[in-house]
């Protein structure tokens, strides 16, 4: 099943919740505490990201869309890092400053990239002036107008306990309202276009799911009592199930490939269906983009968001398989998402035409300069150009494919000019290799390379091995 990335810029999602900072502190461990039977961690550092309702808003960042997040902090310095790391990542702000409160922090402590506690510094808005709720609908009416989709993220933290009357507003401007709930009574979300609970906060509202069709029936009786649209329940390892008014059922597998961390989770799925539907996807094309979201997500540590080129590639893997072997615009995708990484991109090229021991001692080197190997491979017209009639031996396909097979080289991309200079000015490798006795200025690409900051690099061939070797070996016997 073919997933389709549509263009999220010019998309706008508002999001309404409770807002919280997820706090982060990482570092080894080497002994037990001699006081109690606990890790001693030594904390060698630490990171700030937005929690909550600010993970939602930035993920639709992420993903090219834009976002406004609305909720309730108190006003102090929490709220202040909060603020600056959801606009840093691009987010708009409009938070209900409270001083009778304090921001909502959650204090993750990590070690060997294993979650080992968290602590939770919070309190409700039982506690809030009453300013503050009339404050968040007069933000939340002046926001709408702008928006395609709301959101309602809700934490049980009190932020939402006006929803029926957001509910009420954004639907009366013609607006879709997704929740992603909580708690034990899901009415005040009636009226909603879609309401997104996972498994476990579907069942204590309905009852044991313990297959498909009670699922769907359950849901289906659910959401015809809120009068929804639809009912989106994510089942972790078992995927996602859609319940729509008038329409078959449908069940999405889990896409995982490895679950490392769920945190965040809902708040990716949620984010990503809501971008989608702002940026025209039908809702079942919205939900296939979502599971796909998910299973990239749940393979990073803590609350992450997921970028387009991840989709992408992640689309194509599913549809061809995992290979190597890209498109140019495939190539572009899994680059763009290995920078985000902070991965140092090297490059090279050739024929490549029966593969040797030489290359591979070559190709073995140039990887040591960075983190991930492009190798562009000259096409069969073109070789033919450059080596004559008789060549290549080994047609294209096969080239890329036992390249691919190299555990070096991480991705294969063809081109068919007589250089690749257009195609490397394209990548802008950080470090761009070829080898042989040229002058680094000579070697097609080295001027956009070097303008943009990166390095050229000459490496020597293994003395006696080349491909014209070993067919003029062939030709004497």
């Amino acid at each position: 099943m073919s997933v389709r990335i549509p263009v999220f810029s010019g998309s706008r999602v508002l999001v309404v919740g409770d807002l919280m900072l997820d706090r982060y502190w990482y570092g080894d461990t080497a002994r037990i505490s001699p006081e109690a039977p606990v890790p001693v961690v030594q904390v060698r550092d630490d990171a700030e990201r937005p929690g909550g309702a600010g993970n939602v808003a930035a993920n639709v960042v992420a993903l090219g869309a834009a976002a406004c997040v609305l909720g309730v902090t108190g006003d102090d310095g929490d709220a202040d890092r909060l603020e600056r790391a959801l606009r840093d990542a691009g987010v708009d702000c409009a938070f209900v400053r409270d001083p009778a409160l304090a921001t909502i922090v959650k204090l993750r402590i990590i070690s060997r990239r294993q979650q080992l506690i968290r602590l939770d510094f919070e309190r409700d808005l039982a506690s809030a002036a009453p300013g503050s709720v009339a404050a968040l609908g007069e933000r939340f009416a002046a926001e709408l107008r702008r928006a395609g989709v709301v959101v309602l993220s809700d934490y049980a933290k009190g932020t939402l306990r006006d929803a029926p009357a957001l509910i009420a507003a954004a639907r009366a401007a013609g607006k879709p309202v997704l929740v992603d709930p909580k708690g034990r009574d899901f009415a005040p979300y009636r009226g909603a276009t879609v309401v997104t609970p996972n498994l476990a906060e579907f069942e204590l509202i309905v009852g044991p799911a313990r297959d498909d069709a009670t699922l769907v029936a359950k849901g289906e009786k659910l959401r015809a009592e809120l009068g929804l649209e639809a009912l989106l329940v994510t089942r972790g390892e078992k995927g996602m199930t859609l319940v729509v008014r008038d329409a078959a059922p449908e069940h999405l597998p889990a896409q995982a490939r490895e679950v490392f961390d769920v945190t965040g989770a809902g708040d990716t799925v949620i984010a990503v269906f809501a971008a989608a539907l702002a940026a025209g996807q039908p809702m079942r094309d919205a939900m296939r983009l979502a599971n796909l979201a998910a299973g990239i997500v749940v393979g990073k540590l803590g609350a992450a968001s997921v970028a387009p080129a991840e989709l992408r590639l992640e689309a194509r893997r599913q549809a061809e398989g995992a290979h190597a072997v890209l498109d140019e615009a495939a190539l572009m995708d899994a680059v763009e998402h290995a920078r985000g990484q902070r991965e140092r991109i090297v490059m090279t090229n050739g024929c490549f035409d029966i593969l040797h021991a030489g290359h591979v001692a070559y190709l073995q080197e140039a990887k040591r300069l960075g983190d991930r190997l492009v190798v562009a491979v000259n096409d069969d017209a073109s070789v033919k150009r450059l080596k004559g009639a008789a060549r290549p031996i080994v047609p294209l396909a096969e080239r890329m494919q036992l390249l691919a097979a190299l555990e070096c080289v991480d991705w294969v991309v063809p081109f068919g000019e007589d250089t690749p200079e257009r195609l490397i000015c394209k990548v802008s490798p950080d470090v761009l290799v070829k080898g042989g006795d040229y002058k680094p200025e000579q070697i097609a690409g080295h001027g956009c390379v070097t303008r943009n900051g990166g390095r050229v690099e000459v490496l020597r061939f293994v003395p006696g091995a080349s491909t014209t070797s070993i067919i003029d070996a062939i030709k004497r016997r």
